[in-house]
């Protein structure tokens, strides 16, 4: 009969995660701070854990706990329990979603909008930087110079850097003063004139309310002043504080890093990683005998078990990781950001045998303490253009500024087309396509071939 209902049977597969799986997953993406959290909230629902206390660093220099590693370089090996290859355990880890939601936060949105493709590594570095350092009101403490000096590159690539983040969103973000912050969200009104300026530059008349000296100073008005005062009035003097709602969490580095002898010590920060032990003073009569006790105290171990067995396979892998990151990017830490190497999630993962689902979650949201300062793991990464003779690879960065260096030696009145200058990287050995080349140029702000023999064509 038409519209009946039809019973019918089939057999799937479906993913299913089981809770200790998931959680296991989320341990991985849990900062310094977050995990300290779990660790005293598990403390609490489970009397059976206690807190470990972290053994000294062999080194003498810093409470690592076992998790420690050093190399110059040239060695390969972990040194961590032993083992030297592996997944550590968390090979039914790879490829499971996470269930834990990233906040929306101010830092990640502007990292997002900066973006992880459009800019180049040394840019990307740089800017990532930058939005660390900026406190809860959307403002940038350090000063560029500051800045140039600790990551070893000059303080011209500081302030393109510092233009893109203030290009961002929320209007106003990046400021170094309360000036340049109005500044910022009123040129992108269109209304940052002469007078305008000039009223910015007394800010402290206008907070006196003294009408008659801006007016003499800006060279309009009082009418004129008093409407241009309410119209700065009407801005957001802290971006940043509306935007999140909530101060950004301090920031404890996951890592330590530190010279020694002719290369690094990597070990973990035993502030972000605490260690759990299990109270074994309780045990359960064997058998069936205790009742409803004895399978809670079993239950109650099992657990405890379990969660100390997770935290050590997940500071075993941020360690791999960590280390591994430091002797590909050796450069980057003695000669400054303009010496990062191309690497990808793949290449760390094949290397330390997790899978490249666990390194990026073992990276996010950590941050090593290196001589450059603090450093998101994820900073280590950058994109790499293939070599056309497929010889080794070539830094995005670098190809960046061969892209640049052909545009400063092009004619006025024959501007390089970007299909031109793809052929000529080519002839040199770098494999790139059009819209790549489309899209490096203008992460350097340089116009298309058009616009910039027009440009060339009115300065003649």
């Amino acid at each position: 009969m038409a519209g009946a209902p039809l019973l019918e049977l089939r057999l799937g597969q479906s993913p299913a995660i089981a809770p200790r799986l998931r959680q296991a997953i989320g341990l991985l993406r849990l900062s310094g701070l977050e995990l300290r959290e779990w660790a005293e909230r598990e403390i609490e629902r489970n009397p059976l854990l206690e807190r470990a206390e972290p053994e000294p660093d062999p080194s003498g220099e810093s409470p690592g706990g076992p998790y420690v590693d050093s190399f110059d370089g040239a060695a390969a090996g972990w040194g961590i329990g032993g083992g030297s290859g592996g997944r550590s355990g968390f090979a039914s880890l790879d490829g499971a979603e996470d269930s834990l939601a990233d906040r929306a936060t101010l830092r990640r949105s502007l990292e997002e909008q900066v973006g992880v493709d459009a800019a180049d590594p040394v840019e990307r570095a740089i800017c990532g930087h930058l939005i660390d350092g900026l406190d809860d009101a959307g403002y940038l403490a350090d000063d560029p110079a500051a800045v140039a000096a600790r990551l070893g590159c000059s303080e011209e690539r500081v302030e393109r850097a510092l233009a893109r983040v203030q290009a961002c969103e929320p209007v106003g973000v990046g400021a170094r003063s309360l000036r340049e912050c109005l500044a910022l969200q009123l040129a992108e009104r269109g209304r940052l004139d002469g007078p305008m300026a000039r009223l910015l530059d007394n800010l402290d008349l206008l907070a006196r309310r003294d009408l008659p000296a801006l007016a003499a100073r800006c060279g309009v008005g009082e009418d004129e002043i008093a409407a241009r005062a309410r119209e700065i009035r009407a801005l957001d003097p802290k971006p940043g504080a509306a935007f999140d709602g909530a101060p950004p969490p301090a920031i404890v580095p996951d890592v330590l890093v530190r010279a020694r002898g002719g290369g690094w010590a990597v070990s973990l920060n035993a502030a972000a990683a605490p260690r759990l032990a299990v109270d074994r003073r309780y045990r359960p009569p064997p058998g069936r005998r205790g009742g409803a006790d004895a399978a809670w105290i079993r239950e109650r171990l099992q657990s405890a078990d379990w969660t100390v067995r997770a935290l050590e396979r997940r500071a075993e892998s941020i360690l791999k990781v960590s280390v591994e990151l430091v002797r590909r990017q050796d450069g980057f830490l003695r000669h400054g950001v303009h010496r990062l190497e191309p690497l990808t999630l793949r290449e760390v993962a094949d290397r330390v045998g997790l899978h490249e689902s666990t390194v990026s979650r073992v990276t996010s949201g950590k941050f090593a303490a290196t001589p450059r300062g603090a450093v998101a793991l994820r900073r280590f990464f950058s994109a790499a253009v293939p070599s056309a003779d497929g010889g080794a690879r070539h830094a995005a960065e670098a190809v960046r500024q061969r892209i640049r260096a052909l545009i400063d030696g092009e004619c006025a009145k024959r501007t390089l087309s970007d299909e031109r200058l793809v052929a000529l990287l080519r002839e040199s050995g770098v494999d790139i396509a059009r819209r790549t080349v489309a899209k490096y140029r203008e992460s350097m702000n340089i116009p298309s071939s058009f616009e910039r023999r027009r440009r060339k064509g009115a300065r003649l």
